[in-house]
């Protein structure tokens, strides 16, 4: 395939938020600022791009209007894939599968962190002895408000159900790469760096902080299909939690980066399952958080 290089000056937008997406983008030359709301009055920087990184690609994988506008931050260049070609490009680079994994799972990690963020000034609020009016809470919260001013559009829920069928369908069947778990067997521990991501096919797996400590905290738990260790996989971070499974004969399937690029070309459908997974995670945390930053602004303007 040949790839489209585009070339863009100072404050062209590259993709506007709303409109329906045809191509996603790769950064080669340049910085690019994310805006929500950017025609209006009050536009709300989101993030600066730098060269390798993704953009657009959301839109793509799962069929959304874009959800910002990226802007030209200087001179430009990108790379312009577009959608109907995305799986020859990942055959004819199957490096880059695991390098756009790395930008999701990146963006991820932040929205992961501002959702917490906003949960812990949440509960400040619905203190009792809350003081919602004063400054310094303002301060804290500021950015909160800033972002619900400039997301008041009504967001598209992600369609869990059809992508959880699709999961059962491509990742159900027992393969090659599949361990056998015997039950309260810790599959990786908290602090772990392993590099690889797991998908859950048979049996139960609890998430744990803290194990085997008297602290110890379950945070969640997962039934079969599921991915878990996808993110630090992609981000190189120390596992989070630790992960146990909770029933005999559990079964997991464990995948690594080398693993994808054999996988785009023997089995693409799984690979760009994996990525609308990843997609559908920021786009979930995204809508999250933004309700709690309504939830923030209503209660600092009562």
């Amino acid at each position: 395939m040949s790839l489209s290089q585009k070339a863009f000056k100072n404050g062209e937008e590259i993709i506007k938020e709303g409109d329906i997406g045809k191509s996603f983008y790769l950064l080669t030359e340049g910085k690019a600022g994310v805006y929500a709301n950017y025609e209006k009055n009050n536009p709300f920087r989101i993030a600066v791009l730098e060269p390798g990184e993704y953009f657009g690609e959301m839109a793509i994988l799962e069929a959304y209007p874009r959800n910002a506008t990226v802007v030209a931050v200087g001179n430009v260049n990108v790379i312009e894939i577009p959608a109907d070609e995305m799986s020859t490009f990942f055959e004819e680079n199957p490096e880059q599968v695991f390098e756009l994994m790395k930008h999701i799972g990146k963006r991820i990690q932040l929205m992961t962190d501002d959702y917490n963020e906003s949960e812990a000034l949440l509960k400040e609020a619905r203190g009792t002895t809350a003081n919602t009016q004063s400054e310094s809470f303002f301060s804290k919260i500021k950015k909160h408000i800033n972002m619900y001013q400039s997301n008041k559009n009504p967001v598209n829920e992600p369609n869990e159900e059809a992508l959880r069928a699709e999961l059962i369908e491509l990742f159900g069947t027992l393969s090659d790469k599949t361990e056998a778990f015997e039950k309260d067997t810790i599959v990786y521990s908290e602090g772990d760096t392993e590099d690889c991501m797991f998908v859950l096919q048979r049996g139960t797996v609890g998430m744990y902080t803290n194990c085997g400590e008297a602290n110890e905290a379950k945070t969640s738990e997962l039934n079969a299909i599921s991915f878990f260790g996808e993110v630090e996989m992609a981000t190189g971070e120390p596992r989070s939690v630790t992960a146990v499974s909770e029933t005999d004969d559990t079964r997991i399937e464990v995948i690594y980066p080398e693993d994808l690029a054999e996988m785009v070309q023997t089995n693409p459908a799984k690979v760009n399952l994996i990525l609308r997974y990843l997609s559908y995670r920021l786009r979930r945390l995204n809508i999250d958080f933004l309700k709690n930053c309504k939830e923030i602004t209503e209660s600092y303007n009562k």
